[in-house]
């Protein structure tokens, strides 16, 4: 009978590997970039494969983080239980599972898409499994704030495979999500700052402390809250948009302010719901964006 080690891997290991969940947030940020794009005689299965192809390039780059970072992973409590780790998912399945799915996903996106939108979306891959991983992460505090463009590219990715160009609306929606990454990830670091000093990253509270991380997540806060109206004030979104900026940044502010306040002992608390609200707060920004532009279109 084989060892668990030499297993065949399941399906389950090789979806685990791919994140699913952050490739959910990407994909969906990505159709919001669509949608706002696309006028309404718009070829929509050429857009939904180009969506396919941007979700499954996601997903490889997903598992390059995987396979380059399995050594810290075996380090950190958060990401111990990662197939890499346990042992029930090999490197050459993991790399083959990685050229495999960002193939398959430039291939649709040159067939379907254009090639500015599969350029762009090479160009993500390599900056997040790459440049991010391999040379920012352990680099310098500030990977998370030099290697965020890479994240915030899905909703220009969208944007470019309907209309082959990047215009100002799209360059704001990238902006949103630059200014929301910091805040968002250092809000992780600093709950889970042991699990980084083990890892050997570092990351900002781990170089800066956990005082001045809190200051930090606060001014990004505010910055967010000012970069999160720029549709408004491009004339991209209306009103009912507007309301919702506000009231989700002041939502995100506030948080970011009693997390700057607590004290010591309430700190790690405050920084994991900050975390999980940011990840909504992202969801329902963008959402808003989808609603208010429905709402144009009904009026």
């Amino acid at each position: 009978m084989l060892s668990r080690s030499l297993a065949f891997p399941s399906l389950a290991d090789f979806w685990q590997l791919g994140k699913p969940r952050v490739v959910a947030l990407i994909v969906f940020c990505a159709a919001v970039g669509i949608l706002l794009a696309a006028p309404s005689q718009a070829d929509w299965p050429r857009l939904l494969l180009s969506l396919a192809g941007i979700g499954l390039v996601a997903m490889g780059a997903a598992a390059a983080n995987c396979l380059f970072e399995r050594d810290r992973d075996a380090v950190m409590r958060r990401t111990s239980a990662r197939p890499l780790v346990r042992g029930s998912l090999g490197q050459p399945e993991a790399a083959a599972y990685a050229v495999m799915l960002t193939v398959s996903g430039l291939w649709l996106l040159l067939q379907f898409a254009n090639p500015l939108t599969t350029g762009l979306t090479l160009a993500t891959f390599f900056g997040y499994a790459i440049v991010y991983t391999r040379w920012l992460k352990p680099a310098t505090p500030q990977n998370i704030v030099i290697g965020g463009a890479a994240g915030a590219m899905p909703p220009v990715l969208g944007w470019a495979a309907v209309s082959g160009t990047i215009p100002a609306e799209a360059a704001v929606l990238f902006l949103i999500i630059y200014a929301w990454t910091p805040p968002h990830f250092w809000a992780l670091a600093l709950y889970r700052r042991d699990d980084y000093a083990r890892a050997g990253l570092p990351m900002l509270p781990v170089t800066h402390g956990a005082a001045f991380t809190r200051l930090s997540i606060l001014l990004y806060a505010l910055v967010l809250f000012a970069v999160a109206l720029l549709p408004f004030v491009i004339r991209l979104s209306g009103w009912l948009y507007l309301l919702a900026a506000c009231w989700l940044g002041a939502g995100f502010v506030m948080r970011a302010w009693r997390l700057y306040r607590a004290e010591e002992a309430q700190s790690d608390a405050q920084a994991r719901g900050l975390f999980r609200f940011s990840i909504a707060y992202l969801t329902w920004l963008f959402g808003a964006l989808l609603l208010d532009r429905a709402v144009q279109w009904l009026w």
